[in-house]
């Protein structure tokens, strides 16, 4: 069974939102990314949305992109994304990982034998960005024979019709993208975000986060009033690449300490 409702549920219990990181697996360098998981659960991680590197991320701005490719180059693949999170598995039972990425590698590996290793692996969650709903029934239906929550995207432009047909296939949350763009791009519409948001809720029975161009504790803080989740990918990044590689962990722990700090304070 997925951790991500329990998590929800304790977290709905204390009052508080959410808080879910991206990054890309293998970035900077494969040798980092449990020590980078590591620093997003001290700094107040509930949940981490793991990237699969991919070599053509069409949703992702050059910012993911770059992540991508960094990951690559060290030879990051969907198998050595799975080990990674059996890695994380042997010190970490309780913090919900959800992988982000593409049909590609998914169908490359095989949909029912990526379903079996990472359900064995410990994966609570994927996100496939190029599966749409109303197109990957069966792959809805494995992931949670699994135990895996099938996630699914929510853009400014999905129709009411979109929104039942997530609430048919889709669990454990749902990611509404406030920006329409990729990743990194532009600047989000809070207000926009704040009515769409009882929209969704009203046909959606399940969690929503909200990511894409939320880059600060203050934007972070407005969103959680609104949501249960936020998702910060982008800056992530930015911090990982900003400085020396090795003091990467530090880096992203220290800012996301800023966004946690700033969401908790922000909530009555």
């Amino acid at each position: 069974m997925s951790r991500i409702p329990t998590t929800f549920a304790a977290l709905a219990a204390q009052g508080r939102k959410a808080l879910i990181p991206f990054i890309t697996a293998g970035d900077p360098h494969p040798d980092l990314s449990l020590p980078l998981m590591r620093a997003l659960v001290a700094s107040g991680a509930d949940i981490i949305e793991l990237g699969v590197p991919f070599s053509d991320p069409m949703a992702d701005g050059p910012t993911v992109q770059r992540a991508s490719e960094r990951a690559l180059a060290h030879g990051m693949s969907l198998r050595r994304v799975l080990a990674l999170v059996a890695e994380f598995r042997k010190e970490n039972a309780a913090t919900p990982v959800v992988l982000m990425g593409y049909a590609n590698p998914v169908e490359a590996y095989g949909v029912d034998a990526f379903a079996r290793d990472a359900s064995k692996a410990g994966v609570d969650g994927v996100l496939v960005v190029d599966y749409p709903p109303e197109e990957c029934p069966d792959f809805a239906a494995t992931m949670k024979q699994a135990g895996i929550d099938p996630i699914f995207l929510l853009a400014p432009t999905s129709t009411e019709k979109r929104y039942g047909e997530l609430a048919q296939i889709g669990s454990g949350y749902i990611y509404y993208v406030s920006l329409k763009g990729v990743t990194g791009s532009g600047s989000l519409d809070l207000d926009e975000v704040a009515q769409r948001i009882p929209l969704i809720r009203e046909k959606v029975r399940m969690p929503v986060g909200v990511g894409f161009g939320i880059r600060d504790g203050a934007t972070a803080a407005r969103i959680a009033e609104v949501a249960d989740a936020v998702v910060i990918g982008s800056r992530l990044i930015e911090e990982i690449e900003s400085g020396d590689v090795q003091q990467a962990p530090q880096r992203v722990s220290a800012f996301l300490a800023g966004i946690r700090a700033a969401m908790d304070g922000g909530i009555s």
